[in-house]
């Protein structure tokens, strides 16, 4: 009897360790896997689970073959290992009590690409020349990672997706407006790109907030309540930060691209501070002040062409501009579509926020990046004379009369306004208004403006003044 009880206990601990080995695993999280991009020259962060709590983890990239040990705790481990100028491809190796091997690894430049649908929108859902654009996408050392469209209460440690090489049928697919951007990248600096697309149309900034700074922001949350639920995307605070942020915060970069503001329209007042905030937060949760570069929201009727919402919502952006420290501003005020609120030149889209990497974080200091970009205003008698930054020489205008130029006096009644160059500034004036204090410039949603410097970019909307968003006092 005692032989039996113990041959029954023999098989059971064969059984049991059998089953172990079988159910045992070593994993990491998505954003690892074959055709990855890592950021070049930098201390990169691996890390990820294993069902043997304890057990020690050996990691080692082909690119130096140097192996770094680590032993797991509950179950979690991370190592650091350090990358060298861009190359490839590699091999990562990730060995425990099983071996994982990614292949087909490239180090270059890695760029996050979010914000809403502007950002999302692939060639497949409208494009300028698409058919064309989609036969040349074949560039092996472009490499694409999208979070799919998800969100959660709780943050995560990890998300679905995977790497994929840049080629007609992966680009089709993916965000046009992150393949322009990258694809000036790859030309302009002969080196691997990495790009992530984590995007949502319609999202306002909020649900890519994390939720306690919302919360414990009385004027955030107030304006965050003003939101309208919608079936088709989340509009609470933190619901895509959760899923779609937080699961990238330990994957090095070399920075963001922002295509986000249309759905703020309805708490504007709000995204002089919330804007501001995303990027500052952002910067904090990854520990890296990287460069942060965004598109400022096109002309769009949005039912109410004369309307200041959407103004305000580029002016917002222009603050942000000029208040936060490495940021960029791509204005697209002279490609937008006032019946299509997805524009389909993405490509130049894309190619005005490269200009921003390639001049601000790759030190091409030939390159003109930014269109005029109001500087200061000074008042003579009945007229007020703005300059500007970024004019590249003098001011040129596209057409025979400067547009979209307006002026209060103390009243804060704004006119119509005759608008005219002079070298690097704009000398604005209108009968109605004997002593201006005040200038607005392409201050309505569906604003066509016409200012540009030599190198072909448009001026950005702005205002002199500082009155209060709203009311809207622009008369017509």
């Amino acid at each position: 009897m005692k032989i039996k009880l113990m041959k029954k206990i023999i098989l059971s601990l064969a059984i049991l360790c059998i089953c172990n080995s079988v159910f045992a695993k070593i994993w990491v999280p998505s954003v690892f896997s074959d055709h990855m991009v890592l950021q070049q020259k930098s201390d990169v962060t691996i890390w990820g689970w294993t069902t043997a709590t304890n057990e020690e983890i050996t990691v080692h990239g082909s690119w130096n073959n140097e192996k770094v040990t680590v032993k797991a705790y509950q179950g979690k481990w991370s190592v650091t290992l350090t990358t060298p100028k861009w190359g490839g491809p590699y091999e990562l190796m990730v060995a425990g009590h099983e071996k994982i091997v990614l292949k087909d690894i490239l180090i270059g430049e890695v760029w996050v690409c979010s914000g809403q649908s502007n950002m999302e929108w692939t060639p497949e859902m409208g494009l300028l020349n698409a058919e064309q654009e989609i036969a040349d996408a074949n560039h092996p050392n472009i490499r694409f990672f999208t979070l799919p469209k998800h969100v959660s209460t709780t943050l995560q440690d990890d998300t679905p997706g995977e790497w994929s090489v840049c080629s007609p049928e992966t680009m089709k697919n993916f965000s046009s407006v992150a393949y322009f951007f990258g694809r000036k990248l790859n030309e302009d600096l002969s080196v691997p790109i990495g790009l992530i697309n984590t995007s949502w149309g319609g999202t306002p900034v909020e649900t890519w907030l994390e939720k306690t700074l919302v919360e414990e922001d009385a004027e955030l949350k107030n304006a965050a309540e003003k939101l309208e639920p919608v079936a088709w995307w989340p509009t609470e605070p933190g619901l895509t930060y959760n899923s779609m942020i937080y699961p990238l915060l330990n994957f090095n970069i070399a920075g963001c691209i922002w295509y986000q503001g249309e759905s703020n329209r309805q708490n504007n007042p709000s995204y002089y501070r919330s804007f501001p905030l995303l990027i500052n937060s952002w910067r904090a949760a990854w520990g890296s002040d990287f460069p942060f570069y965004f598109v400022q929201i096109a002309p769009f009727n949005y039912g109410a062409p004369d309307n200041t919402d959407a103004a305000f919502v580029r002016d917002a952006q222009l603050h942000t501009l000029k208040t936060v420290s490495n940021t960029g501003m791509a204005v697209t005020n002279d490609i937008g579509n006032l019946e299509n609120i997805h524009p389909i030149n993405k490509q130049e889209v894309g190619r005005r926020l490269a200009l921003w990497a390639l001049a601000k974080t790759y030190d091409k200091k030939e390159m003109v990046y930014s269109g005029p970009i109001y500087s200061k205003k000074e008042i003579k008698k009945n007229k007020i004379i703005v300059h500007f930054e970024h004019a590249a020489g003098d001011l040129v205008k596209n057409g025979k009369v400067l547009a979209e130029f307006t002026i209060a006096g103390e009243d804060q009644i704004f006119y119509p306004a005759k608008a005219k160059i002079k070298g690097n500034t704009v000398v604005v004036s209108a009968k109605d208004v004997k002593k201006p204090i005040a200038v607005r410039f392409a201050f309505t949603n569906a604003a066509l403006p016409n200012l540009f410097n030599k190198e072909g970019l448009p001026a950005s909307a702005f205002r002199t003044d500082d009155w209060p968003v709203p009311p809207d006092t622009t008369q017509q």
